[in-house]
């Protein structure tokens, strides 16, 4: 029976990802694994930079976006909120989909998807076409943010897991927030189409970095819709998505409208604002180096600690308006605590339950994206009606009921995992 032309292209591109296309690969003795694993972990890590900030790319966009497409500012930002939406539901039928797909292969198509996705919206004429380019992101953000710690996690040693996991994090916390100042910078100075022309091209530049460092990576066994039912069953793994819903609902309450903060509430001028975003990037990278140390140590009190230091620093950034160093300030722990807190969340759900870890991580994109948008959109409800000062109380408060979840709740890790691998669960 003749296959058909897609089913054909398929089967291509899988033999083509699967060969061993870097012919000087050398294994390391015993364990087989690659000397050059860590650019491995590093090129999952830039994809997943890739992968986020085109996201929020369009959030320093939008009013290019309107002028240039003819749409208002409001259904401009259907950009921003779509793939967040896409990814929220798609994220659990793609991670059963993949099935038995060899990981190498399930990454690399999605990383080139998101180079797909940027080169829609370059050539994009109308805005239906261009939306149409950030769906097709949106499935990326929901597989990748699926599979990539899962994956990443494999190529090293059981004891470096949590490094893998922090690296791969910060290309996430790296993303959140370098896309929205990036895309105000770039759209400025080589307009829109040009920002994400440029990003197409660092796309593919990831891909074929994937292409070279990856190894093949079999998955261990065919994901079942039981799987993702028994990973919501377990007390901590449910507790998790519960208390990171929070957490990331709370976050972006705030974060969608730090600008305006910054601009309006604190009056800085276009320098400032810049300097004010650099420094908030910079302590994100810090802090989740900071959050991988923690998290080792004992995770349930490092996720208690990020997110109440995230609630808490948003509310003092409210509280020292009138005084914009001791703010700036604020802001800075704001970024470590925000840069901190998702590697603590991804070592929580491997904690929770190692053996259904990469089905959990649908779960986990699912709560966190549909978080995202309800937090941005509740937000915006915020500040139209009763000021980014509003918000940004609102988004404290619910920063820090989150913690509060995690701490009330002492959950056990489920019974399938190692004592090793409880990386110092409290006690």
């Amino acid at each position: 029976m003749r296959k058909s032309t897609v089913r054909y292209y398929i089967d291509q591109y899988s033999i083509f990802v699967g060969t061993n296309v870097n012919v000087n690969r050398q294994r390391a003795s015993g364990n087989g694994r690659m000397k050059n694993e860590w650019w491995a972990v590093g090129s999952i890590a830039v994809g997943t930079f890739l992968l986020v900030t085109t996201e929020f790319l369009p959030i320093g966009l939008l009013s290019h976006l309107s002028t240039d497409l003819q749409v208002s500012v409001g259904v401009a930002g259907l950009s921003v909120t779509a793939p967040g939406l896409v990814a929220a539901f798609m994220a659990p039928p793609l991670v059963l989909l993949a099935r038995t797909t060899d990981r190498r292969i399930v990454v690399t198509a999605l990383t080139a998807a998101i180079v797909v996705s940027n080169a829609v919206a370059t050539v994009a004429g109308s805005f239906p076409v261009f939306l149409s380019g950030r769906l097709i992101l949106g499935l990326a953000v929901g597989g990748l943010w699926t599979f990539a710690v899962a994956v990443g996690r494999r190529l090293v040693p059981e004891s470096a897991g949590a490094r893998a996991t922090s690296i791969i994090s910060l290309g996430i916390s790296a993303g959140t927030v370098f896309g929205m100042p990036v895309g105000a910078i770039l759209g400025e100075s080589i307009g829109w189409r040009a920002t994400f022309a440029a990003n197409a091209v660092l796309g593919v530049l990831v891909l074929f970095a994937q292409l070279h460092f990856l190894p093949r990576l079999p998955a261990t066994t065919a994901i079942r819709v039981s799987q993702l039912l028994a990973f919501a069953r377990t007390p901590m793994a449910r507790l998790g998505l519960i208390a990171s819903g929070f957490v990331a609902a709370g976050h972006f309450i705030a974060y969608t409208f730090l600008e305006p903060y910054l601009r309006n509430t604190l009056a800085l001028g276009q320098t400032g604002v810049a300097s004010a975003l650099a420094g908030y990037a910079v302590m994100g990278i810090i802090g989740s180096f900071l959050g991988e140390r923690l998290a080792t140590h004992n995770i349930r009190r490092a996720f208690v600690v990020s997110a109440a230091a995230l609630g808490l620093s948003v509310l003092a950034a409210v509280a020292t308006a009138g005084t914009p160093a001791g703010a700036i300030v604020m802001v800075m722990v704001w970024g470590m605590a925000f840069g901190a807190w998702p590697v603590c969340v991804q070592i929580w759900m491997f904690t929770s339950s190692p053996k259904l870890y990469e089905t959990g991580s649908a779960l986990m994109v699912s709560a966190f994206q549909i978080s995202l948008s309800a937090g941005a959109t509740l937000g915006g409800l915020l500040v139209d009606h009763m000021g980014v000062g509003a918000a940004f109380v609102v988004s404290g408060v619910v920063s820090v009921a989150g913690a509060a979840c995690a701490l009330a709740y002492r959950a056990e890790p489920a019974s399938t995992h190692s004592s090793k691998a409880t990386l110092g669960d409290a006690k």
